[in-house]
């Protein structure tokens, strides 16, 4: 297993265990087989598992698991405050102890702020006293550093990045995502600010593990026949200095045996040019088959009503190429966990935008169409109460 330092020079193995995906058997997490997932990811040198307050089960199973198993003291924990469900001061303590029941320990090692996609929203816990309640929290042991996972446009990231002296961050990135989301210049910019990065959705979905168009595979086949799609993903992230660890979310033996021979054999600066050009041919595929050919460049930007034009060309096309609904949850996380909308509708047709993009893409247009496909009543409905529980 390779290993790259945290802001405390700590060893964090560069592949992460993702624990939102546990084995389920029915309803229920399958305590048995996730036990034995997990003591195979640890012997394998895994030390890094992320959760969450909100993945169902999540945190209860890894703190038994750990516990049964006398681990705790081998692996890193990082769990998340939902900061979208305090409405008061006093809930901090509510929820955090809440993490620590479930988890079975007297403190978390990576402690980040769920989805903190808005600089309101960071300044809207400010005001309910977030950043007392963390200096205490840190001096006292029980969290020892603090950080926030991503969902949203790269200005927006940037201005976050800059609002506090994270010791870490957690954004979307891969291939596909490289000029959207958090995007490449996000992470470079952590990187020099010294922020390690996590990264989540390497794989957006699986898509870029088993559900490649097959000239795509085809492609990396040819080039590569000893790597499979996931594992030319992964390098492609672990040649990358910046990357500190990649999360994957594990449930079965085979693909934690896959992953670990990958990350064990992975540094930064070991992709050739060859595989380079191998990733740009894959990527011209996928992009052959998207409805709107945005690059992500970002020369639309900024739009005066803040529509997030990228953002939404990027889900309105996984919408078509994988399916609806995971371009659905892009948009929505994209232009409404916010305090402020950027969606589609806030178009007003100025123009201005399609003055400046390179692929001389009808903006205005496929904005409508963006509009009319997500922005259903449904959506209309969820925004509605999203934005009433920011205001608290």
């Amino acid at each position: 297993m390779e290993y790259r330092l945290d802001r405390q020079g700590n060893k964090i193995s560069v592949l992460g265990y993702g624990c939102m995906r546990f084995s389920t058997k029915g309803a229920a997490i399958d305590i048995k087989k996730t036990e034995g997932e997990i003591l195979r990811a640890v012997e394998g040198g895994i030390n890094y598992f992320d959760t969450a307050y909100i993945y169902p089960g999540s945190e209860a199973a890894l703190g038994e698991i750990l516990e049964k198993n006398n681990l705790r003291d081998k692996v890193y924990i990082a769990t998340k405050l939902p900061h979208y469900l305090l409405k008061k001061s006093e809930d901090m303590d509510r929820l955090f102890n809440e993490e620590l029941r479930r988890l079975r320990t007297d403190h978390v090692d990576y402690y980040l702020m769920h989805m903190l996609n808005d600089l309101g929203a960071w300044e809207r816990i400010q005001n309910l006293g977030i950043l007392d309640w963390l200096e205490e929290k840190k001096k006292s042991g029980q969290i020892r550093q603090v950080g926030f996972s991503y969902h949203g446009n790269t200005d927006m990231f940037l201005k976050l990045l800059d609002a506090y002296d994270w010791d870490f961050t957690q954004i979307q990135y891969n291939y596909l995502d490289e000029t959207s989301q958090a995007g490449v210049k996000g992470l470079e910019r952590a990187a020099e600010k010294n922020v390690p990065v996590v990264i989540m959705e390497p794989l957006r979905g699986g898509r870029l593990a088993n559900k490649l168009p097959e000239a795509a595979v085809k492609i990396l086949n040819q080039a590569r026949p000893e790597w499979s799609p996931a594992e030319w993903s992964f390098r492609w992230l672990w040649n990358q200095e910046a990357v500190t660890c990649v999360l994957s979310g594990m449930n079965s033996l085979e693909m934690i045996d896959e992953n670990i021979k990958s990350a064990s054999s992975s540094k930064a600066g070991a992709f050739t040019q060859e595989d380079f050009d191998t990733i740009k041919k894959v990527v011209k595929v996928i992009n052959s088959l998207t409805k709107v050919s945005c690059t992500g460049c970002r020369y639309c930007m900024p739009c005066p009503k803040g529509v997030d034009i990228p953002g939404i060309f990027a889900a309105y096309n996984r919408s078509f190429s994988d399916n609806y609904f995971q371009g659905l949850k892009d948009y929505f996380m994209c232009t409404s966990i916010r305090s402020t909308s950027t969606g589609a509708s806030n178009c007003i047709k100025c123009g201005k935008c399609e003055l400046h993009c390179p692929q001389s893409i009808e903006i205005r247009k496929m904005l409508t169409k963006a509009k009319r496909r997500f922005e259903t009543p449904i959506y209309k409905i969820v925004r509605f109460f999203q934005t009433k529980i920011m205001k608290y």
